[in-house]
């Protein structure tokens, strides 16, 4: 991907001193824009020596030169900061009321809201033990669970720790999605500096990545993507950076960005990874590799070296049978999360906020609680605006190309327009039909991908060619038509952020009435969880489990049977399936009476795991009642919603 020309040099050219070194924050000298062919005529004069020529200038020898106020303001490190603490109020204000949470101690009430929860509890516990993090008997317990394919993002687990311990585990996961859209922001921000000839439409450019609709729902929602997604525009600077100057040290940076994208979340990691290659690969084979192949081979190693406890943990498990599943399945689910073309340029439903309830009904969802995969209506006319604007440059067509391309890619193995569903060239895949035109038909079918289940994610990815674009078009304005930046401005705010919060409701943080008696209780025993079941995205077993269940079991430090992971591993359902006691409680939740010679095996059965609790959710039927108290469970009090029971052997 081809985006590091530098104004006022040749792209790619990796001899240019000054324009090497433009980085975030400089201000480049007025020259003509990117189009025009005296562009290449002007020296290398974008990056820090021509900021420091104007420093240097008669508007530097006044007071505000001996240290003024004007003079602390004009310095690159208090405009950054000053930036990224106005980034980060608007990533505030557009995951609103997020923000209250961390006082009024509530979650969202989402499917993986429990898991990120848990997981930064996990990463604290096994910081301060010094345990390995990727296998725990904490869920599905006795028999465990290997993490090495779950969303636990060890990396921010880690550094979260501090705040884990002090604060708990929720508030790390509210701290972290509060601040993500403003990272976002300030991350694009960098990455558009060395593209875009102004501050504002690089400034510009950061707010459309990091305050987009499709980011903020992520946010909100599947927490792993929003942060995972800061590895796209940081590997873009990279890569655009080793572009013009090929040296070690951004070979080295750019291996430690992939490598911790990974121990964040695997699939931005691949479209960090494609990113790179895209803006890398062709720069390579154009030049001497002897200068410009070690760079690369050195991302590579420390990108591996970085990523190796993931990725040990991965091959650990995938030896043991826990990555395996049963294609049919697993195919079977590619058609389910695509985008609709037109909901991918369609107006963001968030404009409903502002009373613009038609317009926000032009997009449809497929699945509203997996994502809400739209550009939006002004970033779109935007990009393709600032296409027009830079047409000449060989770089604007390769963002051009990203966009569209991930945007082709996001719409999975069919093509959806509005509620019809049309499947050029069909075939039949494992049962499924899909289409031989869709590029993502292919594109699961690469040997490592075929885990990319969730088409629509990948629109993130052509987020990166939409803002650069957009700024391309508002850089265009402040040429020609600058008071039109305001009117742009003014449009892309109704359609920043959204997540839908106010239909998917609040859990507590904490539930004292009821945990206070199993907190209490320092022997480690099993706490189940009724309904009983594996949870996650594929090899589910039981039944759906209560979304409070695991962040009930951070406060409390209690196994729990149930457990919910990204990915059921086989040998843990199989292990769990061999205890009598477990799997007549499946059988009863879907059912089926217990036949009385069995119930001997499911009571000793239930004896032996240690079980100490049995907390009956909401749901919970009379007939699961009824197993527990035939294996002995008796009634010990009720709170919150919830029957809890004990055994009565102890």
């Amino acid at each position: 991907m081809d985006t590091s020309e530098p104004t006022g040099c040749a792209a790619g050219d990796p001899g240019a001193g000054a324009a090497g070194q433009a980085g975030p924050g400089t201000r480049p000298v007025p020259e003509p824009g990117p189009q025009s062919p005296d562009a290449q005529a002007v020296p290398a004069a974008a990056g820090p020596a021509a900021a420091g020529t104007h420093a240097a200038g008669p508007a530097a020898t006044g007071p505000a030169a001996a240290g003024g106020r004007w003079s602390v303001a004009s310095r690159p490190v208090v405009r950054h900061l000053a930036l990224l603490v106005a980034y980060l109020a608007a990533g505030i204000a557009v995951t609103w009321p997020r923000a209250t949470y961390l006082i009024s101690g509530k979650l969202p009430s989402t499917r993986d809201t429990e898991q990120y929860v848990w997981g930064f509890w996990w990463m604290a516990h096994q910081t301060v033990h010094l345990g390995n993090p990727f296998f725990t008997r904490y869920m599905a317990a006795p028999v465990g669970v290997q993490l090495g394919f779950h969303t636990l993002m060890p990396l921010p687990g880690l550094l979260m720790t501090p705040v884990t311990l002090a604060f708990g585990p929720s508030a790390s996961l509210t701290l972290l999605a509060i601040v993500t859209p403003g990272l976002l922001c300030y991350a694009m921000y960098r990455a558009a500096r060395l593209w875009l000839d102004s501050e504002i439409a690089a400034i510009a450019a950061g707010a459309f990545f990091g305050l987009a609709t499709m980011i903020a729902f992520q946010d909100w929602y599947h927490t792993n993507i929003a942060i995972g997604t800061l590895a796209l525009p940081v590997t873009l600077e990279v890569a655009i950076r080793l572009r013009r100057r090929p040296r070690v040290k951004y070979g080295v940076i750019l291996g430690l960005v992939l490598g911790a994208s990974f121990l964040v979340n695997q699939e931005s990691t691949v479209m960090a990874a494609i990113l790179a290659a895209g803006a890398l690969v062709p720069w390579a084979v154009r030049g001497p590799l002897a200068t410009r192949l070690p760079p690369l081979v050195l991302a590579g190693l420390v990108a591996v070296v970085v990523a190796s406890p993931q990725l040990i943990a991965m091959a650990q498990q995938a030896a043991a049978g826990g990555s395996s599943a049963d294609p049919a399945q697993l195919i079977s689910t590619y058609g389910v999360f695509g985008a609709s073309l037109n909901g991918l340029f369609a107006p963001s439903p968030g404009v409903a906020t502002f009373g613009l309830h038609g317009l926000a009904a032009v997009y449809s969802y497929r699945q509203p609680h997996e994502g809400v995969p739209t550009y939006g209506l002004v970033l779109s006319v935007l990009a393709a605006g600032g296409l027009a604007a830079a047409w000449r440059r060989r770089s604007a067509w390769m963002l051009a190309l990203l966009w569209l391309g991930s945007a082709a890619l996001a719409l999975g193995p069919t093509l959806v327009i509005g509620t019809r569903v049309y499947v050029p060239l069909a075939e039949n895949w494992q049962g499924l039909r899909v289409s031989l035109l869709m590029p993502y038909t292919w594109l699961v079918r690469i040997p490592g991908l075929s885990a990319l289940r969730e088409a629509d994610r990948l629109a993130i990815l052509g987020l990166v060619g939409a803002a650069l674009l957009a700024g391309s078009a508002v850089d265009w304005l402040r040429r020609h038509a600058r008071p039109a930046i305001i009117a742009v401005a003014v449009l892309g705010a109704l359609e920043a952020g959204w997540s839908g919060s106010q239909f998917i409701g609040t859990m507590p943080t904490t539930m004292p009435a009821l945990d206070r008696p199993i907190a209490a209780d320092h022997s480690g025993s099993v706490v189940l969880d009724v309904p009983f079941g594996l949870r996650g995205g594929i090899g589910l077993y039981g039944s759906p489990i209560s979304r409070q269940a695991l962040v009930l079991a951070t406060a409390d430090g209690h196994p729990r049977s149930v457990s919910y992971t990204s990915w059921v591993p086989e040998p843990t359902k199989a292990g769990i399936a061999r205890h009598p006691f477990y799997r007549w409680l499946v059988a009863v939740q879907h059912g089926h009476a217990v036949p009385a010679a069995a119930l001997a095996a499911t009571r000793r059965d239930a004896r032996g795991m240690n079980i100490g609790w049995a907390l009956a959710w909401p749901g919970t039927t009379g007939q699961v009642v009824g197993y527990l108290t035939e294996n002995g469970f008796v009634f010990d009090y009720r709170a919150d919603q919830v029957s809890v029971y004990r055994p009565g052997w102890k």
